[in-house]
């Protein structure tokens, strides 16, 4: 095998690998939006002052970002779904026109290929963000309004509003290093 084939191949591979790790984290995350919009909170878990309680417009943003997070998710896992399988349609054209020789090239676009993998990973960073908000509101409704400064509250946002973004900012960054090289 040529270095060139093997270089081609092997890449088909990783890009493969990656397409499906997308799927499957964002099959996971469309899961708990999906059951995030099945179960709606109606009253505060702990008693909070009337002032402190969220108002409809909470409730309300913790339907639409879990719709949105949903939609991105989803969005996200049919692209990728999408390049994963006209991979193979084309794996497979090739191997038809080639029995015989064992191990086949697959040419694949590789600037459709980024474009649809950088499409995908920003669906996935959107769906985070949506769901990351959505349990901002998810929080207020249980535990009392941000404007209260409750302890409680707080504690339960810091880590969500401190690591999700962290793991993007890492996430994207290496989604952009994987495009542009």
């Amino acid at each position: 095998m040529s270095g060139d084939l093997r270089r081609n191949v092997s890449t088909t591979t990783i890009h493969i690998m990656a397409l499906d790790g997308i799927f499957n984290v964002n099959s996971l995350f469309t899961m708990g939006s999906f059951i995030g919009l099945s179960w709606y909170p109606t009253r505060n878990t702990i008693e909070v002052s009337p002032d402190c309680a969220a108002g409809p417009e909470v409730a309300e943003d913790l339907i639409a970002f879990h719709i949105y997070s949903f939609s991105s998710f989803l969005f996200s896992s049919l692209i990728a779904s999408a390049l994963k399988q006209a991979i193979k349609i084309h794996k497979d054209d090739q191997e038809e026109e080639s029995r015989g020789i064992g191990a086949s090239l697959v040419k694949v676009n590789l600037a459709a290929l980024r474009v649809g993998m950088l499409v995908s990973g920003i669906g996935s960073v959107l769906g985070c963000g949506f769901m990351m908000m959505a349990l901002v509101s998810l929080v207020q409704v249980k535990l009392g309004s941000l404007a209260c400064r409750s302890i409680y509250t707080l504690s339960a946002i810091a880590p969500l509003v401190v690591l999700v973004p962290l793991a993007l900012l890492i996430y994207i960054w290496l989604v952009f290093h994987a495009f542009i090289n």
